[in-house]
């Protein structure tokens, strides 16, 4: 059964951090892009940053340098590390195999909250 657990997440002041983590289990992690993605309620769910198990990262335009993404294969982890957040970040975070995989079960998300 595959199962995507999200942590990390929390209330932080504009210009804080969060580090977030996804550990997977049920699937053999090296074989998928691994990808953070973020959801506002009343919007779709956006692609903010994915890796490949071989550590080819792509973000999206609106990241500007602020986020990183990695994963240690081993712990079938992949994290995501925000910095200079602002309040246009606040939204649920979630992990899930990168495009164009197919979409794996989603998990619950961690919530971030930045407030100004």
């Amino acid at each position: 059964q595959v199962q995507l657990v999200e942590s990390g997440g929390g209330l932080v002041q504009a210009g804080g951090s969060l580090r977030l983590s996804c550990t997977a289990s049920g699937i053999i992690f090296g074989n998928y892009r691994m990808a953070w993605y973020r959801q506002v309620p009343g919007k779709q769910r956006e692609l903010v940053a994915s890796i490949t198990s071989g550590g080819i990262i792509n973000y999206a335009k609106f990241v500007k340098g602020r986020f990183t993404i990695s994963r240690d294969n081993a712990k079938k982890t992949v994290y995501l590390q925000m910095d200079s957040l602002n309040p246009g970040d606040t939204a649920v975070y979630y992990c899930n195999s990168g495009p164009p995989q197919r979409a794996l079960d989603w998990g619950q998300g961690t919530q971030v909250i930045v407030s100004s």
